[in-house]
Order: C-alpha cells, then sequence, then structure tokens
C-alpha cells in the first residue's frame, strides 16, 4: 500500500464521524489528564503518545474502505480490514518515533542548546519512522 493524500475522502466522511473522532479524542485525553494528576507528569506524560484519535480512525476507515469495495459490487471486509491494519501499524511506527523523540529530549535537553536538541531529536523521529516504515513495507 502507497501512502498518499485523498482530498476526496473529506467529502465521503459525515458530521457524525467526526463527532465520534472528537469525542474519543477528548476521552483519550481526560483520561491521559487523570493520570498524570494520580500518577504525575512523568507517568501522564507517556500516555499522551497514545494516538488519541486512533479508535475511532481506524473503525472509521475499516467502514469507509468495506462501503467502497460493496459499491464497487464486491465484498470488502478484506479490504477494510487490511486498511484498518496499516492505519493501525502506522500508529504504532509513529509513537514508537515519538518514543525517541521523548527520550533525546529528556537525556539532551538539560545540557544543550534547546533548538538544538528539539530540531535534531524532529530530524531523528521523522528517521526513525521513514526507516521503521520500510522494514514494514519489506515484511
Amino acid at each position: 500500500m502507497n501512502i498518499s493524500l485523498n482530498l476526496a475522502a473529506l467529502k465521503e466522511t459525515k458530521f457524525h464521524e467526526y463527532a465520534i473522532r472528537f469525542l474519543c479524542g477528548g476521552i483519550v485525553t481526560a483520561l491521559t489528564g487523570i493520570i498524570a494528576k494520580k500518577f504525575g507528569p512523568g507517568i501522564g506524560g507517556l500516555f499522551l503518545a497514545f494516538p488519541a484519535i486512533l479508535p475511532a480512525s481506524v473503525t472509521l476507515i475499516e467502514k469507509h474502505e468495506r462501503e467502497k469495495k460493496e459499491r464497487a459490487g464486491m465484498h470488502g471486509a478484506i479490504r477494510g480490514r487490511e486498511a484498518a491494519g496499516v492505519d493501525a501499524a502506522g500508529a504504532a511506527i509513529g509513537s514508537f518515533a515519538l518514543f525517541v523523540f521523548a527520550l533525546l529530549a529528556w537525556r539532551f535537553l538539560p545540557t544543550h542548546k534547546s533548538w538544538l536538541v528539539i530540531g535534531g531529536a524532529t530530524v531523528i523521529w521523522m528517521g526513525v519512522a521513514y526507516v521503521l516504515w520500510r522494514i514494514r513495507d519489506v515484511m
């Protein structure tokens, strides 16, 4: 599967689907806040790497892909699951790369210039995400 931008998909998404995403994002954010209040910002911050809208987006991607195939007269369940799986894989890869970014920032911000650490960690974050995506693509 190739990565691409499909602006036509914005027309396919209904208002209630945006509302579901917003609600799921709010719930995950609120839970992160509760965890941070109970266990401190260090532990709460770990949960910020979880993509807040992932649960809603994965189910909506599956639904849209399935419906698209069914409109073409085909059975779309497998295609929908595959598309949702690719989205979830991308979220996992991005989360791991974000963890690398956080680790570098935590380690080097106290002793180095912040613009250099943030800039370098950003470049490394993108590199880690790219390499992991390419490894996933080969497998």
